[in-house]
């Protein structure tokens, strides 16, 4: 089969005054999923990847759909970025330091600054923003190797059904840990939750735990360790006990500032709040992923990321 010949070159702005179309921020599954949507919609698009998606530490993902044996996370960060390519979409290693929205007048759109001296900035007509969050990573030796091998995991959701009857752990610093131990209850008998700092927890949870057979370790976890089968020891002030595997709970940071300093709405965390097509307070700012979304799954990214890009595409202007 043949293709028509194209009229408008794919990565080439509509408008001499734009470098881009869109800007996507991001380069997980969420930005790369919008950046392909967009180049096969024919806009040109530039995707600025700081290199720090949460996805590329995934050591293999077994709910994503049409990958039976799973999936590592930087093969599909990988694969995803080469088929943005395809299409067209330039995809950049960059860091953007600030937004800056251009009053009509001059044209409107946006202004991205970079934290690279002496770069320009980059003007577009829409960002796409898909910073994502970070994990707060527990004090650990050989961190990478613990989650690489399965010993430190962050994400129930995503491999509760991995850790199916194994001795688990779950290591937090709040009251909302007892959420994370109580749902990975579902997989297996042998939960017992731990504090890496002394926290009073309310009577009803404490009866919650008891309930459903989790165990709580209140004495404050003094260190973790690897061990040579691939399980953990957990060092804490009562002695010492070891998992199969260690959740840690302790918490998300939401990188959301590009849009909350220009005044987008947000929640409590810092997700920021989207309408149904992605879009944010801002006009001409959307935002997918995991930054605009609290389930924190590839899935869910992608699906929004596929939204956003639609609505971005009508938006944009068709013929006629």
């Amino acid at each position: 089969m043949t293709h028509a010949p194209d009229t408008l070159a794919p990565g080439m702005p509509a408008n001499e005054n734009f470098d881009c179309e869109v800007a996507v921020v991001g380069g997980g599954p969420a930005g790369l999923t919008g950046a392909i949507y967009l180049a096969r919609f024919r806009r040109s698009v530039h995707v600025l990847d700081a290199g720090s998606s949460r996805a590329v530490k995934i050591p293999r993902s077994h709910n994503m759909p049409g990958y039976p044996d799973g999936v590592v996370g930087k093969e599909l960060v990988a694969a995803m970025r080469a088929q943005a390519e395809r299409y067209g979409a330039q995809l950049e290693t960059a860091c953007v330091q600030r937004l800056q929205c251009l009053p009509d007048g001059e044209g409107g759109g946006f202004l991205l600054h970079f934290t690279e001296a002496g770069r320009a900035p980059l003007r577009c007509r829409r960002v796409l923003l898909a910073t994502g969050v970070s994990d707060n990573e527990p004090a650990m030796p050989h961190l990478a190797q613990a989650l690489r091998e399965g010993a430190l995991r962050y994400c129930p959701v995503c491999d509760g059904f991995e850790v199916i009857g194994s001795a688990v752990g779950v290591l937090t610093d709040r009251c909302a840990g007892v959420r994370e131990a109580l749902y990975l209850r579902h997989f297996s008998e042998r939960v017992t939750l731990y504090f890496t700092q002394p926290v009073e927890l309310s009577g009803e949870d404490r009866q919650r735990l008891d309930g459903a057979g989790v165990a709580l370790q209140p004495a404050p976890v003094r260190a973790l360790r690897l061990r040579g089968d691939g399980g953990v020891r957990i060092e804490h002030e009562a002695g010492t006990d070891d998992c199969d595997a260690i959740y840690g709970a302790l918490g998300l940071r939401v990188h959301s500032r590009l849009a909350t300093e220009l005044g987008a709405d947000h929640d409590d965390d810092g997700y920021l709040v989207t309408d149904a097509r992605q879009r944010t307070s801002i006009e001409g700012l959307y935002a997918v992923g995991d930054v605009a979304q609290s389930l924190n799954q590839i899935t869910v990214a992608t699906g929004g990321a596929a939204i956003a890009a639609a609505a971005l595409h009508r938006e944009l202007g068709l013929p006629g």
